[in-house]
């Protein structure tokens, strides 16, 4: 795993706002219409535009238009690469503390003695 990929930097400052946040919990639940998605934020178009585009260039969300009407997805897979980062830390802090929680018990063994 590259340590500062890129990709995965754009996908956690798209998620790092809490509008991102909504509107790809809002498209787990399957494609909207730029119109619904905007409906749940008290914001101009342009702003949420600008929300929706940075979903996009993170790689997290497609957009298809037809006709006048923008709809929105989630890609498939697109949070996998932030999955396989925090599944890596998880496994990494949860060794580190089953060291530290060893060498704690020995410690105070060693005091009792």
């Amino acid at each position: 795993m590259v340590k500062y990929d890129p990709d995965l930097n754009r996908i956690f400052t798209a998620l790092g706002d809490p509008t991102r946040r909504e509107t790809v919990n809002r498209l787990t639940r399957g494609p909207a219409t730029v119109s619904e998605l905007a409906a749940s934020f008290e914001m101009s178009m342009p702003a949420y535009l600008g929300h929706l585009a940075k979903l996009e260039t993170a790689g997290l969300v497609r957009t298809t238009k037809k006709g006048r009407v923008r709809s929105c997805a989630l890609r498939e897979g697109a949070l996998d690469i932030a999955q396989d980062w925090l599944t890596e830390q998880q496994r990494l802090w949860e060794t580190r503390l089953d060291q530290f929680d060893d060498y704690v018990t020995n410690l105070f063994k060693d005091r009792m003695e």
